[in-house]
Formats: C-alpha cells, structure tokens, sequence
C-alpha cells in the first residue's frame, strides 16, 4: 500500500493562521515525503453551521487559494472539492450502519453543546455525526496518514475505530490511518482560545499588511507595564511568535520578556516576522485571485483525477455488503 496522506479544510469563513500552521503548512511538507497526497474542501461539513450559501461558496473560493498560495502541487497531489466526490456520501452512510450511537456520544463538538444543553436543543443531526463524514473523507481513498492537530485527534481515533468495525464485520477492506500531529497544542486566537472562525477570533492569513497589523495589535494581553518581566509561558503574542522565528529568535524574545518589554514592542515584533513570511503568500494570492476560472479549473482538473479512484472503491465496498 502506498503511504497516502489527506487533509481537508472546512469552508467556512476566511482562512486564517490557525488553518495554515495547523494544516496547509504542514500537510504540504509532509506531501514531499509521501507518495500520493490528498487536499480536500470540506464544503458538506461547512453547512453543519453555515446556513448563508454565498458565504460558503465565497470561502471554497478562499481556502482554495490558501493552499494554491501556499505552495500547493496541483500536478502532483489529488486537489478536490469533497462535494464533487459523491460517493464519499455514500460511503458516508455505509459508515453510520456500523457505528454505534455511544462512540458518538463521546465526540467533543457534541459533549461541548450537550453541556448547556441537557435536551439537545441547538444539536442538528450534521453536528452530531459529521465524525463520520470525517471518516468517510480519510477512508474514501485509503488514506494511511492524516495531519491532525491535537483538538482533531479524537476525529482520527473514531475514524479507526470505525474501519476496523467495518473491517471485522465484512473481512479486510480499509487501511487503519495513523495520525500525524501537527502541532502539541492548538494555534491560539487573539482572545487565547484555539483560533476559530466560530470564536471570532482569528488572524487572517490573506489580508493586505494593514489588516494583518491591526489584527495582531487586537491580541489581548494582561495589564502588566513596560519594565515589568513578564512570563512568555503564558503568553498569545510568545505563542504566535515562535510559530515564525528561528530558534535563535525565540531565545532573545524570552530575554526580551524577562527584560520587561512592553506589549506594544511586542506585538510589533511578532508583526515584523509574521508579515515577513506572509509576504510571499500574499502577493501570490493577489496574483492568483485576479486570474478568472483558475479555481473552477484546478478543482474540476483534481475532481477528474479523483473520480475513478471513489468509483471503483466504492464498488468495492457495495460488494462487500452485498449491494451491486
């Protein structure tokens, strides 16, 4: 079996920095040492909580520049939109058969909402068992390798948990993936929070200069004046910080802290280098934006690709449950 990588991005909202340090970033590196690779849009998992269309056509077009901005192979990987693969629906529901009602009980996102919830209220059908739509996306192509970050990893767990109910029932049929961790803990927010379009609290990662400073400059910080040492263990700027410096770089941001430097000196350093990396992505997305159909082009190229490989699997699997 061949070492197959998948990552997907749900399209809702505009990119942001947790998206690329979380899974652009990444993904695209472990793309270099993997033989097949594949880069999805989530856009069935967006309408869980997105219920304006515009929005979410506005940000397939967006995150699909993300990953074309950020260096994405569209020549050597399989790029596609997840709603163009039809059978991962189908696969999808092939999967609810065979999982049980309690593992999804145990999901964050649903335990989350059942909290102030004892009656479900507010919990659609989507929210509650899109860790099986998950699995159907990684288990659609085999995947063996799936960059998750910390907060995705039960997602990963439930996914093989799944294959291997499926596998145990109807004989061998899917490879059992492995996670790949991105990062040990969640790319914070300007609030602290894990950054989330659903918090409201991101740092967009395809704005103009201007908007990235006054982003940044929105960081909450404590109340600690210039002079004072403060403890970058604790800290949202240190923490988006050494996602953009070299390790040079992160030890004299340490002594900085120690020597009391101010928020607003630090808030510009972290400025200085994340729109020193930025920069490149940036021009290229303006470029790329201005160039008609060239999403439309490239996800319909990847749809092509990917078509015969869902068709044929899931052929498979229709015979495995004794459905022709």
């Amino acid at each position: 079996m061949k070492n197959r990588i998948l990552t997907g991005i749900t399209t809702s909202g505009t990119p942001h920095l947790g998206n690329y340090f979380g899974a652009i970033k990444p993904s695209l590196e472990l793309a270099k040492k993997s033989s097949d690779s594949f880069f999805f849009l989530a856009d069935y998992h967006s309408i869980i909580k997105v219920n304006n269309p515009q929005e979410v056509t506005s940000s397939i077009e967006n995150i699909a520049l993300a990953w074309l901005s950020s260096g994405l192979d569209t020549k050597n990987s399989y790029f596609y939109k997840q709603s163009d693969i039809r059978e991962i629906l189908e696969l999808s529901w092939v999967l609810h058969c065979v999982t049980a009602k309690g593992l999804m009980n145990r999901a964050h996102a649903y335990k989350a909402l059942k909290e102030n919830n004892s009656d479900d209220k507010g919990v659609n059908m989507g929210l509650f068992s899109y860790p099986i739509l998950m699995s159907a996306d990684i288990l659609m192509f085999n995947s063996t390798h799936v960059p998750v970050g910390p907060d995705q990893l039960q997602h990963l767990e439930m996914t093989r948990d799944i294959a291997l109910r499926f596998n145990h029932i109807f004989g061998d049929t899917f490879e059992i993936p492995e996670a790949v961790i991105n990062n040990d803990d969640p790319i914070p927010g300007i609030d602290g929070r894990k950054m989330s379009k659903s918090y409201n609290n991101v740092i967009p990662l395809l704005c103009d200069e201007k908007t990235l400073k006054k982003s940044i400059m929105k960081i909450v910080t404590n109340s600690l004046e210039p002079g004072v040492p403060k403890d970058h263990t604790n800290c949202n700027v240190f923490s988006l910080y050494i996602n953009f410096a070299s390790d040079q770089e992160i030890e004299e941001f340490k002594d900085d802290y120690a020597n009391g430097i101010s928020w607003g000196d630090a808030k510009n350093k972290l400025f200085d280098k994340a729109n020193e990396t930025l920069l490149p992505i940036r021009e290229k997305y303006f470029d790329l934006r201005e160039q008609k159909d060239l999403v439309n082009d490239h996800l319909s190229d990847g749809a092509k690709k990917v078509r015969p490989l869902a068709r044929e699997f899931i052929e498979v699997i229709r015979s495995k449950i004794g459905i022709s």
